[in-house]
């Protein structure tokens, strides 16, 4: 009868599924069934010869090569004190988790971090290999605290370390995860440093001293050794291997644990190798002759107690028993320990190992998971005091269990265990939980602005209230805290959205352009909104969603006059937002802005406007008006009356070919600015390219405007016959004489030749350039003209001529402006003037010969005019000088530049001096002194305007001025239409007065006067009588339709079809509206007769619309309404997303659909409303489709019934229980056995002891007797 070993109760039961797992008592009959030893636990292969056909059969497998994944993964792991970042709180954010973001960046691989219970950090790395080494260093050196090593070998062999261009470094460093720093050629240093993780040291000095001793000239042995028998070479803290070195001399290499070789490296002299090499082999043979292994299984979680702080306690055992303990790996999921070595100490090492193992414990408290956050405390600082104390404990918590977990040194989980239920016993006396539902919808309006409500009611009542976040969709509101708190919280909560499920919520379409206008300069605006309806929440939307829907919230009635008055707003900034641009002249800017910005500073106040005028160096005309509709008008109006007063502007439009558009425009537009420069300055407007459109618009001045039109259509012509280009060179100097006074020179040459010339203007970077266009004949003889001219005046001459001095201070006053002008004129002659107080007459001109020539003509012109001056005065009353001088003295500008003649307006009379002066000349006396009496015929200094200029020149300008003195005449116009007349703030008449460029004076109102006096200059008043009269028709046509319009009558229409008259959004009533041209008022809520409906309008047309009313009520009282059952299960599906698929029903078959509300006491029941025939056809519509849908819906259901149900409680524990039932594993023939020993019993104490029991003695195979004793000791 063979022995039979006993294993622990759980242990291969899941991990050996191949085996049997029940085995029955011992006997002859169940060896056979039993396994052996060796059928369980078969040996490694070794290198002894196989049989041929095997060995065939392998040869034949190991030319195939094995396809390998690109993707690989491996586990790290970072002991707690090794770990950088050590905050438990942190864990997932904070440093840590940016680092770990940006080395995934950098290398390519995925990371995912996990911590255990002691809290070291384990990372999965996947990704490509060299991804995974690249990541793996970056972990290394990043996230675990660095340690540091030197490692001494010969200064010849750092070249070796370092490889072919860093190469070998590189790999070390990466392969190691180490750094690793070798001291350059001229430092005669020959220790090599190296930081990392220790077990990056250990791999790292280990291959460096391989790449040593792989070059040391002395003696190498490599012996391979079984990596089990490693432990027993080294020795228990490496103690064998430092005696061996020490005795032999030899320096041995033996691979940590952690690298999988089994190469073991022994450099020296040849004796000292040699030695050594028998030596390892002596204590390898011994080993292996002599060692046994006995498997146990003991728990994942237990591994770490076994191998202990930087595997101390796997070496303690080495010590103490002689005995190798391996462990799988951590990223093994075997709980499989194996002991190796001499089969008396197995036992010692078992009781050793199961002890450490037990050495810690679990526990767990019962406590409701709504306290686990209050026994943390705030920031970790109460569960800090008690880890503080027990610093090996450790405590878990685990969200949504009602329990904590301990795990530590047995003592001290059960002081700590005592701390916490104390905690959690205090806590459920003095606080308190409760949980109340509230819609979600609500949820925003609970916590307020900024938290203003939800932080109100924690500080008050001393709770804390979690509202859950919008994407978990639950309406359970949680309050925890003082029982006394949380009720009272918790009445003010559902008070809060009792209140607001009764308000109502208002959805207002706003265009979001108006938003930020309603909201204000930093929210001012709507603050005043909110502070007149303060019960209402007003919400706009974000302005990335470019939304237009502005939401209102709060009581029924407050909702409806904020949203009124908010639509008031609106509609006054629509209003407001009408925006013209109007083009005028840019030289008539400063007129229209006036001076300090005067008159632009008016037309906006009177016309209520927005008014921007380019910017100066702008080449742009545009003038933006914004503002009300008929403000914007009134305003532009005023703005092209200034502009008309300044300069006689028309505007016609010319048809010329869009092909042409380009060659008439030129290169940067230099050739139409030619043209509209020698035109005087005329607008040319062309279409944008590609617009396909003909038309060209020119605007200024009329006479202007069509020269400019005749030359756009000859040039245009000429461009569709033959066109040719030439280019020349003049100084700039000489371009202003080229074109001559008023463009008379080159217009010759134009009409000579046919040819059009185009200068540079102040932009052009090439002043010089002077391009010639035409037909090749014409650009030939105008280049040919023009470079006479130019030669002509590259010739310089010098000239002089005699001027009385008398005149010398006319031609230099003014800083020699008049020499100015002649100098730019006329080719930059230079004239020179005798020094002042020289009575010399003699001038001297200098410049080109035709220059020189035409500026002596001109300045002989302005002393004839000088000789021919007369002084002559004009009498006009004071009270019309400033109407005859105009708008910034414009009209008297024009009349100076129009008869060359000079005009001084008297200084203004003080009104009161000059009626006390009046009053004593009736006296006849001033200051008791006898005065002659004024002759009445005698004009007033004020009254005289003085001209100077040649005679016949300042009496046109007497004519001219008088021809400005303003004539009043009175119209006569019902008192009535006054105010019709003047308008809303005055914006009539003031349009009139612009209009016809009259003065019109309306008598007050309690004059009751009809009569209406115009001032104006006599050209203008009849235009401005006969306006005046036509704008009194129009009043007078328009009372008349106003009291045609306001025919009015009534219709009686029950109140319940007020809604389907109206129609969706008012669109039916809409259209009746708009057809019929009226208005259509229906009953407010507080009306007495909610059944009448008023139609205001011509009468006919009211009519006409009350009979269209009429029509729709006669069609909805011939409707039927009918009730049908449908399965309420179909109705998501019948009614569709946001309601598409009942619209579409309804639209279909012309009928309203209702369906029933939550909670109705008839779900299934839906009411069609229609027709008779329409409600038919609808209902078997919906009939079908309940039919269709419900087939789907019995589909669904039926498969919920073959989905795997969720674990329970009692599964989970009846597999336990069934598991614990296991007998164990049994196997035969075990080599630890005697023939006169039995298998162990694992039900006896004696042979499996409990953890921490006492053991009574007993002979056990497991060891000698002294094993007992030490147990005891434990």
């Amino acid at each position: 009868m063979s022995s039979v070993a006993v294993l622990t109760q759980e242990s291969f039961n899941e991990h050996r599924n191949g085996l049997l797992p029940d085995v029955g008592s011992s006997g002859n009959d169940d060896d056979d069934v039993l396994p052996t030893y060796k059928e369980a636990f078969p040996p490694l292969p070794e290198k002894a010869a196989t049989p041929e056909g095997r060995q065939e059969l392998d040869n034949a497998w190991t030319k195939i090569r094995p396809l390998k994944s690109s993707i690989i993964t491996q586990v790290f792991h970072v002991p707690l004190e090794e770990r950088k970042y050590k905050d438990i709180n942190q864990f997932g954010e904070g440093d840590q988790a940016k680092i770990c973001v940006d080395i995934m960046q950098k290398t390519g691989a995925h990371l995912e971090l996990s911590m255990a219970k002691d809290q070291g950090l384990s990372i999965m790395v996947s990704g490509k290999l060299d991804a995974v080494m690249k990541a793996r260093k970056e972990i290394v050196s990043r996230l675990q605290t660095q340690a540091s090593a030197t490692v001494a070998i010969p200064k010849e062999h750092h070249r070796f370390v370092i490889g072919k261009n860093g190469e070998k470094l590189q790999e070390l460093e990466l392969k190691t995860a180490t750094k690793i720093q070798i001291p350059r050629p001229e430092d005669p240093s020959n220790h090599i440093k190296i930081s990392g993780t220790k077990e990056g040291l250990e791999k790292a000095k280990h291959e460096i001293l391989l790449i040593s001793a792989e070059q040391d000239k002395r003696a190498v042995e490599r012996v391979n050794i079984d990596k089990v028998y490693h432990p027993f070479i080294t020795g228990a803290y490496n103690k064998f291997v430092a005696e061996m070195m020490q005795e032999t001399g030899a320096r041995i290499n033996v691979p940590p644990p952690s690298v999988l070789k089994t190469e073991i490296v022994i450099t020296g002299e040849k004796e000292q190798v040699a030695q050594a090499v028998a030596m390892i082999k002596k204590i390898y043979e011994e080993k292996k002759k002599n060692a046994t292994t006995i498997a146990v299984e003991v728990k994942k979680s237990q591994h770490k107690y076994v191998i202990g702080p930087r595997g101390n306690t796997l070496q303690e055992i080495l010590e103490k028993t002689g005995v190798s303990v391996e462990i799988p790996p951590p990223d093994s999921s075997s709980e499989t320990v194996i002991l190796r070595g001499e089969p008396d100490r197995l036992g010692q090492a078992l009781t050793e190992v199961y002890a450490k193992a037990n050495s810690y414990t679990v526990s767990s408290v019962l406590a409701p998971s709504w306290l686990h956050r209050f026994i943390i405390g705030k920031k970790g600082q109460n569960l800090a005091k008690i880890t503080q104390q027990m610093p090996k404990v450790h405590i878990e918590f685990t969200e949504g269990e009602d329990k904590i977990t301990l795990e530590g040194p047995t003592k001290d989980v059960q002081q700590v265990q005592s701390q916490i239920e104390a905690i959690v016993m205090d806590l459920v006396n003095r606080m308190d939980y409760t949980e109340i539902s509230v819609d979600p919808k609500f949820h925003r309006h609970l916590i307020g602005k900024g938290g203003a409500n939800i932080n109100r009611i924690k500080d008050q009542y001393k709770v804390s209230v979690r509202i859950p976040p919008d994407n978990e969709k639950s309406n359970l509101i949680r309050i925890e805290g003082d029982p006394q708190g949380v009720q009272e919280a918790k009445k003010e909560l559902l008070e809060l959205a009792s209140r607001m499920e009764n308000e109502r919520t208002k959805d207002m379409i706003i265009e979001q352009r108006f938003h930020r206008a309603i909201i204000g300069q930093k929210g001012e605006k709507i603050k005043e909104v909110r502070d007149k309806f303060p019960e209402v929440i007003i919400n706009f939307p974000d302005p990335a969603q470019k939304s237009d829907i502005v939401q209102l919230r709060g009581p029924r009635t407050e909702v409806e006059k904020c949203s009124k008055f908010m639509q008031k707003m609106v509609a006054e900034m629509v209003e407001n937002s009408y925006s013209v641009s109007v083009p005028i002249f840019k030289q008539f800017h400063k007129n229209i802005i006036g001076k300090g910005g005067a008159n632009i500073k008016k037309i906006r106040e009177e016309t209520n406007t927005k008014i921007d005028l380019p910017a100066e160096n702008s080449n742009s005309e545009m003038i933006v008006i914004t503002g009300k509709k008929a403000n914007c008008e009134a305003a532009r109006n005023r703005i092209l009356a200034i502009q008309k007063e300044l300069a006689n502007i028309t505007e016609i439009e010319v048809s010329i070919p869009s092909k042409l558009h380009n060659s008439l425009i030129g290169s940067k537009g230099r050739f139409v600015r030619s043209i509209m420069e020698e035109c005087g300055g005329v607008h040319i407007h062309f279409p944008t390219e590609g617009s396909g459109i003909d038309t060209v618009t020119i605007r200024g001045p009329v006479e202007d405007v069509e020269k400019a039109k005749r030359q756009l259509l000859s040039v245009a012509e000429e461009k569709q016959t033959k066109s040719h280009t030439a280019e020349l060179r003049a100084k700039p100097e000489y371009h202003k004489f080229l074109i001559g006074k008023g463009g008379g020179n080159i217009k010759k040459v134009r009409d000579s030749t046919g040819a059009r010339i185009i200068f540079p203007t102040a932009d052009d970077k090439d002043q010089e350039l002077i391009t010639v266009v035409g037909t090749e004949e014409a650009v030939r003889e105008a280049q040919k003209e023009l470079e006479t001219l130019i030669k002509s005046l590259d010739n310089v001459v010098e000239d002089g001529m005699t001027v009385d001095p008398k005149h010398h201070r006319y031609f230099v006053a003014r800083r020699g402006q008049v020499l100015r002008d002649i100098a730019d004129e006329y080719g930059g002659v230079m004239v020179s003037f005798p020094r002042t107080g020289s009575q010399s007459d003699k001038v001297t001109l200098k410049g080109a010969k035709d220059c020189v020539e035409a500026a002596k003509k001109r300045m002989l012109e302005i002393i004839e005019d000088l000789e021919a001056q007369v002084t002559m005065e004009c009498v006009i009353a004071q009270k019309f000088h400033r109407s005859i001088m105009g708008p910034k003295g414009l009209r008297i500008q024009q009349i100076t530049r129009e008869h060359n003649v000079q005009i001084k307006f008297p200084e203004r009379e003080d009104v009161q001096a000059s009626t006390a002066e009046t009053t004593a000349q009736e006296n006849g006396e001033t200051n008791g002194e006898v005065k002659d009496a004024a002759d009445p015929a005698t004009p007033r200094k004020c009254d005289v305007i003085v001209l100077s200029g040649r005679k016949e020149r300042c009496e046109a300008a007497v004519e001219a001025l008088k021809a400005l003195v303003p004539v009043t005449i009175e119209v006569e116009v019902p008192f009535e239409l006054h105010r019709y007349i003047i308008g809303q703030k005055g914006s009539g008449i003031r349009k009139m007065m612009d209009e016809y460029e009259v003065n019109i004076q309306v008598p007050a109102p309690e004059l009751h006067s009809d009569i209406i006096a115009i001032t104006g200059l006599a050209c203008h008043l009849d235009r401005a009588k006969e306006g005046l009269l036509e704008r009194v028709k129009e009043l007078q046509a328009e009372q008349e339709d106003r009291a045609l319009r306001s025919f009015k009558l009534t219709i009686t229409v029950d109140p319940k079809y007020h809604p389907k008259i109206i129609g969706r959004k008012g669109a039916i009533i809409t259209q009746i509206r708009n057809e019929h041209d009226v208005n259509i008022q229906f009953p407010e809520k507080n009306d007495e007769n909610q059944d009448q409906i008023t139609i205001t309008g011509y009468e006919q047309k009211a009519i006409a619309a009350r009979n269209a009313i009429q029509a729709i009520v006669d069609d909805l009282e011939e409707m039927i309404s009918e009730d049908i059952t449908l399965d309420s299960r179909v109705h998501a599906r019948i009614i569709g997303a946001r309601g598409k698929g009942i619209r579409k029903i309804m639209d279909e078959f012309k009928v309203d659909l209702k369906f029933p509300q939550n909670g109705a006491a008839d779900p299934n029941l839906v009411t069609v409303m229609g027709r008779p025939e329409d409600v038919d056809e609808a209902i078997d519509h919906l009939l079908n489709l309940e039919e269709e849908y419900l087939a789907d819906v019995v589909e669904n259901e039926s498969k919920q019934a073959y989905m795997k149900p969720r674990a329970t409680a009692s599964s989970v524990s009846a597999g336990e229980e069934q598991r614990s039932s296991s007998k164990g594993f049994v196997v035969r023939e075990a080599p630890w056995t005697t023939s006169t020993e039995k298998a162990p019993d694992m039900s006896s104490s004696e042979d499996f002891p409990s953890f921490g029991a006492s053991v009574t003695p007993k002979t056990s195979p497991w060891g000698p007797k002294q094993l007992n004793k030490s147990v005891r000791a434990e």
